[in-house]
């Protein structure tokens, strides 16, 4: 009895040391946090006001930069962020929410493994919209039935690229997709100049954070909502999964919206020790409820809807399990080989 005694009481004094070395790890450091999209945009301004509140729920209280590396629908954020590092802890990724689908549906260019990626959680689940300029002919979501829309996208793996097509192969609309453009804040450029007539797929509440005169004043019309939940504003809109015909198209649009669950995720490389994890994990779940954080989100109108990031893995093994037909036709149909 006293030699397990003795055993139980060193191993509490080894827990303790471990928990109190990792509480200290993150003392007099910086935590980067980087962005895979453009400096400005929603997923930049939701991750800078992230930075500001989190290290108050950190041991040590570390400062946190935030950085941005553009390309591919954070594709390449994600790549480096992987491969690269830091495995300390001190290197933290905030993507689309495309990279949990992109080794299913567009695996050319990917260089990581989702389930590998250590979740910290997502701020926001995600509801996305199409929207056009109010001065064009298309009205409403009839009108993209007859109509050819030209719409702007970044490329390939980003939602302003992947639901229009989707769209187009599912429910039979006719969006045109122009890619190239670096932000949403170029597309909408684009429309104000007529070169574009709208956008095929963005979060709402970018849009409402960016331009919300544009709301305000009724200059864009919104003809359809992408995501399992919808939002008061949006009241009337038709979800494009309500507009499957039948229970194939219903998975094939359940499967493309699938990364809106996770909306704007955060997340660390393979390899972080699982006590700096752990730190993170909760220092996330708890500027989740910081009133300063929730204030200033709601001030730049960007919806506040988190998941721990126990529930982004859990969210990303259900998306795994998706039957091999459904993820075949979605991916013919993002690269361009759907008959």
């Amino acid at each position: 009895m006293n030699r397990l005694l003795a055993a139980l009481a060193a191993l509490g004094l080894v827990l303790a040391a471990t928990s109190a070395k990792a509480d200290d790890f993150f003392r007099g450091k910086t935590i980067r946090i980087i962005v895979g999209g453009a400096a400005g945009a929603g997923y930049d301004l939701n991750a800078r006001i992230l930075a500001r509140y989190m290290p108050d729920h950190i041991p040590g209280k570390p400062s946190i930069v935030v950085q941005n590396q553009m390309g591919a629908g954070s594709l390449i954020m994600a790549n480096s962020v992987y491969n690269n590092g830091s495995f300390d802890g001190l290197t933290i990724g905030a993507g689309f929410g495309g990279i949990v689908t992109a080794q299913l549906l567009q695996p050319k260019g990917v260089h990581f493994d989702a389930r590998k990626l250590i979740w910290l959680g997502t701020t926001t689940q995600d509801t996305q919209i199409a929207y056009v300029w109010a001065a064009t002919p298309v009205k409403t979501y009839q009108d993209l039935l007859h109509t050819e829309t030209l719409v702007g996208a970044e490329g390939p793996g980003a939602s302003q690229w992947d639901y229009p097509m989707i769209a187009n192969a599912v429910l039979g609309t006719k969006f045109k997709v122009i890619s190239g453009y670096g932000s949403t804040q170029q597309i909408h450029a684009a429309m104000e100049r007529g070169e574009l007539m709208g956008n095929g797929g963005t979060s709402y509440s970018s849009l409402a954070t960016l331009e919300p005169q544009w709301l305000a004043q009724r200059k864009v019309n919104i003809l359809l909502v992408w995501g399992e939940r919808s939002l008061p504003p949006l009241a009337g809109i038709p979800r494009a999964i309500d507009l499957a015909k039948n229970d194939a198209d219903r998975q094939a649009i359940g499967l493309a919206i699938a990364r809106l669950v996770v909306g704007k995720p955060f997340f660390l490389p393979p390899g972080v020790p699982a006590d700096r994890v752990e730190i993170l994990r909760r220092a996330f779940d708890a500027t989740m409820k910081d009133p300063g954080f929730l204030a200033e989100e709601a001030k730049t109108k960007l919806d506040v809807s988190p998941l721990s990031g126990e529930e982004v893995t859990a969210t990303i093994n259900r998306i795994y399990a998706t039957p091999p037909a459904v993820i075949d036709r979605v991916r013919d149909i993002l690269t361009g080989k759907a008959k």
